[in-house]
C-alpha cells in the first residue's frame, strides 16, 4: 500500500506540474516577466522531483534478500535528498537570473491572462499541499512531508508574484527582478529543509520521543517488567524499523517464565509498532535490603547534577573488606559536564553518604534517545 500511494502521490505531482510549467512559462513569455518565468521553471525542477521520488519509492519496495537482508527502504531518503539537490539547484540558478534582472530592469506586460494562471496555479499548489501533507501522515513519510511543505512554498511564491505584477501594472513600479529573488530563497530554503527531512535518518537520528514512548508503555504494561533501558532503534526506511532493548525483570522469578513472557512483549512490539524487537532480560535483586537507600541517594545525587541523569542496572557485591556498588550512568547528550567528571562527582558524593567501605564502580554511557 505504501509503495501505490508513494507512485500516485508521484505521478500526480509529475503531471500537474508540467501543466502548471506551460502554463507560467507561457504567461512569463507573452509578459516579459522574470519572476514569472522563474516560477515556471520552479514547477518543472517540482516536475523532476516528482520523479525521482517515484522512483526512490518503486527502488524502496524490493524485497529484502541475501545481499540486502533489511530491504531497500533507504532508497526512500536517499531519493529525497537527491529532490532536495535538485530543488537548491534551481533555486540558484533562478537567483543568479534575478539579480541580473535586477541590475538590467526591462519593461514587463501583466494581463489578465498572466493573474488568471497565476491565481490557478496557487489553487492547484494549494490542493496539491493538502493531498501531500494527508499522504505524508498517513505513511509517515518524510518525503511526502517534504513534498508538501515545498507546495506550500510554492504557493507563496507564485503569491509574491502576482502581487508584483499587480503592483508593476498599477503603479509602474518594476519589482520584477526582486520579487525572482524571493521566488528563489523559497525555493532554496525549501530544498535545504527537505535536505535536512531526508540526512536525518540517513545519518540516524534519535526516535521521536512519541515511539520511546510507545515502546515504553507496551513492554512496561507486563507486571514482571520492572523498567527498561538501553533502547536502541536502528531506522532501514519508513515502516524498516528495528529495536533492542534491556528488559529489568526480578532476579527470583523462573527464568522460563520470564523468557516466554519477553517472547510475548517482542511480537506485541512488532503488531502494534511494525518493527522487529531484540531484549535483552537484566535481572534484579529485588530482595537485596540494601539498594532501596543507595536508589534513594543516588537519585537526589544526580538530580543535583542534571535533572537528566538516570542510573541502572544496580547491585553490590559484598567482600571482606569493602562493598561494591556497581550500576551504569546514563547520560543524555545535553549534558555538558564531562562523564569522567561526573562519574567522580557521584563516587565522592556516595562515598561521603554511605562512608568508607563503599566504592562506586560506575560506567558512563550516552543515551540513544531524547
Amino acid at each position: 500500500m505504501r509503495s501505490a500511494y508513494g507512485l500516485l502521490c508521484s505521478i500526480v505531482g509529475i503531471v500537474l506540474n508540467i501543466i502548471l510549467f506551460g502554463a507560467k512559462y507561457f504567461a512569463g513569455v507573452l509578459s516579459g516577466s522574470v519572476s514569472i518565468t522563474a516560477d515556471s521553471f520552479n514547477n518543472l525542477s517540482d516536475a523532476a522531483s516528482s520523479f525521482v521520488t517515484l522512483l526512490g519509492f518503486k527502488l524502496a519496495s524490493q524485497k529484502p534478500h541475501s545481499d540486502h537482508p533489511f530491504g531497500h527502504g533507504r532508497f526512500e531518503y536517499i531519493s529525497g535528498l537527491a529532490v532536495s539537490f535538485l530543488i537548491i539547484l534551481m533555486g540558484i540558478e533562478v537567483l543568479k537570473t534575478s539579480i541580473s534582472k535586477i541590475a538590467n530592469p526591462s519593461d514587463t506586460e501583466f494581463s489578465v491572462v498572466s493573474a488568471v494562471i497565476l491565481l490557478l496555479s496557487v489553487g492547484v499548489k494549494l490542493y496539491m499541499y493538502i493531498y501531500n501533507r494527508n499522504i505524508g501522515k498517513k505513511l509517515d513519510s518524510a518525503a511526502m512531508r517534504a513534498t508538501a511543505f515545498d507546495c506550500f512554498g510554492d504557493m507563496a511564491a507564485t503569491g509574491a508574484v502576482l502581487v508584483s505584477g499587480i503592483i508593476g501594472h498599477f503603479t509602474n513600479v518594476n519589482i520584477d527582478g526582486w520579487c525572482g529573488a524571493a521566488v528563489s530563497l523559497f525555493i532554496l530554503w525549501s530544498g535545504i529543509r527537505a535536505a535536512g527531512e531526508t540526512i536525518n535518518p540517513l545519518l540516524g537520528q534519535a526516535p521521536s520521543e512519541e515511539f520511546v514512548s510507545q515502546v515504553q508503555e507496551i513492554v512496561c504494561s507486563h507486571e514482571q517488567i520492572i523498567g527498561i533501558h538501553d533502547l536502541v532503534v536502528h531506522d532501514y526506511g519508513p515502516g524498516r524499523r528495528m529495536i533492542s532493548l534491556h528488559g529489568e525483570v526480578p532476579g527470583n522469578m523462573n527464568v522460563f517464565e520470564l523468557h516466554d513472557v519477553i517472547d510475548h512483549i517482542e511480537v506485541e512490539l512488532y503488531e502494534a509498532l511494525g518493527c522487529e524487537a531484540v531484549i535483552h532480560m537484566d535481572p534484579i535483586d529485588t530482595e537485596n535490603p540494601l539498594l532501596p537507600e543507595i536508589s534513594s541517594k543516588l537519585k537526589t545525587i544526580l538530580r543535583d547534577i542534571h535533572p537528566g541523569l538516570s542510573f541502572h542496572d544496580l547491585r553490590t557485591v559484598t567482600g571482606p573488606s569493602h562493598t561494591n556498588i556497581i550500576f551504569d550512568l546514563a547520560v543524555p547528550y545535553d549534558v555538558k559536564m564531562s562523564d569522567e567528571k561526573i562519574v567522580s562527582t557521584v563516587k565522592e558524593q556516595m562515598r561521603d553518604q554511605m562512608g568508607d567501605r563503599y566504592f562506586c564502580v560506575i560506567k558512563a554511557e550516552r543515551l540513544y534517545t531524547k
